[in-house]
């Protein structure tokens, strides 16, 4: 399937037609002037709501050589102001919003293109866009530049040819017992989770999640809301809010997105089945026109038998598909999401009463130095009788503490390499404990996010991210 620019894609009708209608507006804003070869930027908004919008823009280059800088400066009407950018440096003057590319972007090869994104307060359209000096329906010249020292557009780990995850799968769906892109090919989707939103919000940045993208190389992040645990249930309306803001910050990357419905304590789903309801409802609304989002309904399970849990799925799985009927959901299993071998069962139990529905795969987490070799042989099999995604694992034991197992994690990995099981490592933040990535202080610090600030786990995740 052919997919269109990547500006356009995934967007509502509305947004193509936001789209046209800008182009035609910055086209008058230079009468007479034919869209010449250069750099050109298109505006597209993503989503809305009350108050605010998020949006992207695409520079193109329509030259025949390498344009080194680019920035886009957009009018904004009064009223309207810019929360926060990402893939960009964002300056601004009254009305004036700036963008500058940064490293891993700046430069755009013969006939490619750079986007950034941002999130708006105010529902005000640019009234005026330039690239470069020039309006940007026109095309400015390549050799104009935008100001400021050249900057090296590799970078580690960039490999700007490949595009991001979302531009090489598109929407993914369940084929047989394989997670697919959108022409049908098995695909194995790697990244991490966060932990808890609650605890670790502030490791969850514009810069984190650069890093997270380009430097190592994920093709998905899973965002660990929790329910309880001074989580979701203290403040619906604020957890939800950030969950819309950070699914926009990770969309914006070309990242696929787990929104993982976090419940532990108490681990009976049906608990939390309003509260779920309520949540899906309103993200499936919001986030229906993306490709990236997938929708884990029930973390970790416990303490409840299979068909109990199903039965939560087929409550909660409608919810979503009346709003978004195409995206895959990722159902808990028994005992804290181990396929049933936790409490004496395995996965032969679901898949001989599976949930009715379609485009569903089934949650699978293990911790390395804990969870040995009927582990192991259980998501083996599972990986034969139904598509399994591991949404959380450690190297460590299963408290998110003690030593490393790597051995036995590379085993897991193996397999789930062989059979293109995706899986998200536990966990991106500087918790105290070995299994995050992070030195206690590095996200306070605002990184850096390799190097010294890695823990041995977190040098280990990212090499398998980047090598894998």
């Amino acid at each position: 399937m052919t997919r269109p620019p990547t500006a356009l894609r995934g967007a509502t009708p509305a947004a193509v037609a936001l789209t046209a209608a800008l182009a035609l507006l910055l086209a008058l804003l230079s009468p007479g002037v034919a869209r010449a070869a250069g750099l050109t930027a298109t505006f597209t908004k993503e989503s809305t709501w009350d108050g605010g919008y998020t949006a992207s823009v695409t520079v193109h280059n329509d030259t025949g050589g390498t344009v080194s800088h680019w920035q886009v400066v957009l009018t904004l009407p009064n009223g309207t102001t810019v929360n926060q950018a990402w893939n960009a440096q964002h300056t601004a003057d009254g009305t004036s919003h700036t963008f500058t590319g940064v490293s891993w972007n700046s430069s755009i090869a013969p006939g490619g293109t750079a986007s950034f994104g941002f999130t708006a307060s105010g529902s005000g359209d640019p009234v005026g866009c330039t690239v470069n000096g020039a309006p940007c329906a026109e095309g400015s010249d390549p050799g104009t530049d935008p100001g400021g020292p050249g900057t090296d557009p590799g970078g580690p780990g960039t490999d700007p040819g490949a595009g991001t995850p979302v531009e090489r799968y598109g929407k993914v769906e369940v084929c047989g017992t394989k997670l697919c892109d959108e022409n049908g090919n098995p695909v194995q989707l790697r990244g991490m989770s966060t932990h808890g939103i609650q605890w670790f919000d502030h490791c969850l940045t514009d810069s984190s999640l650069d890093a997270l993208a380009h430097d190592w190389q994920a093709d998905i992040i899973r965002l660990s809301m929790y329910i309880q645990e001074d989580g979701y249930e203290t403040n619906p309306r604020g957890f939800t809010d950030r969950m819309h803001q950070l699914i926009d910050m990770a969309t914006a990357r070309g990242l696929y997105v787990i929104v993982d419905w976090h419940i532990l304590t108490p681990g009976d789903p049906h608990y939390n089945l309003d509260r779920a309801k309520t949540f899906f409802a309103e993200i499936a609304q919001r986030h229906a026109g993306k490709e990236n989002v997938l929708y884990e309904i029930a973390n970790e399970p416990n303490g409840v038998s299979w068909a109990s849990i199903k039965s939560y799925a087929e409550e909660v799985i409608p919810v979503i598909r009346q709003r978004d009927p195409d995206s895959v959901v990722i159902v808990g299993t028994p005992g804290w999401s181990s396929l049933g071998v936790s409490e004496g069962s395995g996965p032969a139990e679901i898949a001989a009463d599976p949930v009715d529905a379609g485009n569903v795969m089934y949650a699978f987490h293990f911790y390395a130095a804990s969870h040995r070799d009927d582990y192991l042989d259980a998501l083996r099999s599972a990986a034969q009788m139904f598509p399994v995604f591991v949404t959380e694992f450690g190297t460590e034991s299963y408290t998110g503490d003690g030593t490393n197992d790597y051995v036995m994690a590379e085993r897991y990995l193996d397999l789930m390499k062989q059979e293109k099981i995706g899986w998200t490592k536990w966990n991106y933040s500087d918790d105290f404990r070995a299994g995050a990535v992070f030195r206690p202080g590095t996200c306070a610090a605002g990184g850096p996010w390799n190097g010294s600030s890695l823990k041995s786990a977190g040098q280990w995740a990212r090499d398998q991210l980047r090598n894998g």
